[in-house]
């Protein structure tokens, strides 16, 4: 399973925060709609709405309106289990290609140190008329290139905060004891 090198408080940290990035140019913006505490569970709940771009391949202009896309995100943040997950679909141009992605972060439960990190898709295409399979591998292929570039990211954020001192003042904050 992937991994990052970082403690899971700072990893989660960062997925929360990871837009803007100059790999993620794509994603134009990121506005959160609805969050909500679990009083029993203890987990926070995050919805949020992304607005994306790409470029329409030639043979897909005539059926998409369009170049950007609206994905639905749902984050559950549990805490006290050191896990996040993250589940998005697309809410736009399903018709023509479904994609849902489940992203897990979880601390390694061997070092303190490192996130664990799973990520699970299904890409789906109903549109018909022989063309299926073509849509699928082409935004298989696609997704592929922009999950490189949000492991880059993801990478490109962690750095950043941590040359910052952000999260070393998040620390000192939580180590702090409550007056």
């Amino acid at each position: 399973m992937p991994r990052h090198d970082y403690s899971w408080n700072t990893v989660s940290y960062a997925f929360l925060n990871r837009y803007p990035n100059p790999f993620a140019t794509h994603v134009l913006s990121a506005d959160t709609i609805d969050h909500r505490l679990d009083a029993e569970t203890g987990e926070l709940h995050i919805t949020r709405l992304l607005r994306k771009t790409n470029s329409i391949p030639r043979w897909a202009r005539g059926i998409m309106r369009g170049n950007y896309a609206y994905i639905l995100e749902d984050v559950v943040v549990d805490r006290d289990g050191g896990m996040l997950v993250s589940k998005t679909r697309n809410i736009t141009h399903t018709r023509l290609l479904k994609v849902e992605e489940k992203q897990t972060l979880v601390a390694d439960p061997h070092n303190a140190n490192n996130t664990l990190c799973k990520n699970e898709t299904s890409i789906v295409s109903n549109i018909g008329y022989g063309l299926n399979s073509r849509i699928e591998n082409f935004s298989l292929s696609r997704f592929s290139e922009n999950l490189n570039k949000s492991r880059k990211g993801m990478l490109y954020v962690l750095d950043l905060a941590q040359r910052k001192g952000l999260f070393r003042q998040r620390l000192l904050a939580e180590q702090r004891p409550e007056a």
